[in-house]
């Protein structure tokens, strides 16, 4: 195993993102930071996230202080570190030079589903909310270091997570292990204050749930969104790790 691994996996909105933080923060030998520049992006775009001023006030705001503690030691001298980051979190611009530090891995998920799900509890939905741009903005900065970061789609994760997992264990050269599968339900040490608004469905599981699509009918501007995300879910797609 790479010493002092730092795990930055880089997701999109309503993805089972807090499940996968989970499953590596309930591994004995890792531990885990949730979102941690979620507090930047609330003070910069201003947008209107339940409890976003006690956000603010209780998580570092400055992008490069931020990266600076992510490119450091792991907390608590543990042998993992897992980074859950939203890619909407990252600013248009940004320096991505510090994200060579990381062992950069990439959750995907289908954005149909995506819009789906975010068009119920925001109206500000829009091919940037999806993160697919700021997804391939940070793979691209990755390939530039000569590594080919591991691609993850929810779907074949949930439909397989003991061998997706293990097949992404593989890919960071750690080792699998089972207590990745499942977790007690309720709270955990590892996540943000704003756990109490966005949490509530994971905080009630015990292991990732099966996969089971999401429908519905978008309206004619998320139609919109979705003929400009798809191609760029596409590519990502068709890198992705797979049974």
């Amino acid at each position: 195993m790479i010493e002092g691994c730092r795990i930055a996996m880089w997701s999109g909105p309503r993805n089972i993102s807090t499940a996968m933080m989970y499953s590596f923060e309930n591994r004995n030998d890792c531990c885990a930071i949730d979102e941690p520049f979620y507090a930047h992006y609330l003070e910069q775009t201003g947008v209107e996230h339940p409890g976003a001023q006690k956000v603010i006030d209780n998580y570092e705001t400055d992008y490069h202080k931020i990266t600076q503690v992510l490119s450091g030691e792991s907390p608590e001298e543990s042998e993992i570190w897992y980074q859950k980051h939203m890619c909407h979190h990252i600013p248009l611009g940004a320096d991505l030079d510090w994200i060579k530090n990381v062992t950069n891995c990439f959750l995907i998920r289908d954005p149909r589903e995506v819009l789906l799900s975010l068009s119920k509890i925001t109206h500000e939905v829009s091919l940037w909310a999806t993160g697919l741009p700021q997804q391939l903005m940070l793979l691209e900065r990755a390939l530039q270091d000569d590594t080919k970061p591991p691609i993850l789609d929810s779907r074949d994760i949930l439909e397989n997570p003991r061998e997706m997992l293990g097949m992404l264990c593989h890919e960071l050269d750690i080792q699998f292990s089972e207590s990745m599968l499942t977790w007690e339900a309720g709270p955990r040490d590892c996540d943000g204050i704003w756990g109490e608004y966005w949490y509530e469905s994971v905080w009630s599981s015990t292991g990732f749930s099966p996969y089971s699509p999401r429908t519905g009918k978008l309206s004619s501007s998320l139609e919109s969104v979705l003929e400009d995300a798809m191609p760029l879910y596409l590519e990502l797609h068709s890198k992705r790790i797979r049974l």
